[in-house]
Formats: structure tokens, sequence, C-alpha cells
């Protein structure tokens, strides 16, 4: 199971995503939507917000026009929530949160 980490450096915000050993940055999936060109961010609803949770439901996913209709919903429901320090998801919250989003469409 994929784990989720956000820190800030000097740079701007990293957000690893790790699977047992490996760890690779998160895709900003600025072929999706460019919404940020510097990069994620979180704890508000802004751009940055945004980009984070369009390159979060895309990687969770595995569909991008599945992702391109829940993202901003994520964003004000979860990456705008997030501690500005810092965060850890991991992959089954992220499902968890996204499945919550499509039943609520449903109804």
């Amino acid at each position: 199971m994929k784990t989720y980490t956000g820190h800030r450096t000097e740079d701007g915000c990293a957000v690893v995503v790790s699977d047992g050993d490996a760890g690779r940055g998160l895709d900003p999936r600025f072929d999706l939507r460019t919404h940020s060109p510097t990069g994620f961010d979180w704890g508000y609803g802004g751009s940055g917000p945004a980009q984070l949770a369009l390159a979060l439901a895309a990687d969770v996913l595995g569909d991008d026009e599945a992702a391109l209709g829940v993202y901003q919903r994520l964003k004000f429901r979860v990456v705008g929530r997030l501690p500005g320090h810092g965060w850890t998801l991991t992959e089954a919250e992220l499902a968890d949160a996204l499945r919550a989003l499509a039943r609520h469409d449903g109804e």
C-alpha cells in the first residue's frame, strides 16, 4: 500500500509516495491541468492545493478522467484541511475519501 507524505522544504512543498522500500516524488500532473506552476501546497483552498488534490486523485484512482471529476471536492474535503507543517496519508485513506465523494455525487 502506498503512503503519501507532504513536507515543506526551502524550495517549497514536496510530496513523496512510498510503496514499501521505494519512494518517489508525486507527479503534479500538469498534463491534466495546471493550477499552480510552482507546485503543491495544502491547508487552504487555493491553486497549490488544487494541484495536489489532482495529483493525489490521479495517482490513487489510476483514471485521469475520474480524477478530473473529483479533485476539486477532494481539495476542499481533505487537502485544504491538512496541517501546514506536514502530513501523511495512506492510499486506503485517500481511496475511502474518494469513494465517499463519489457516493455523495450519486445522492
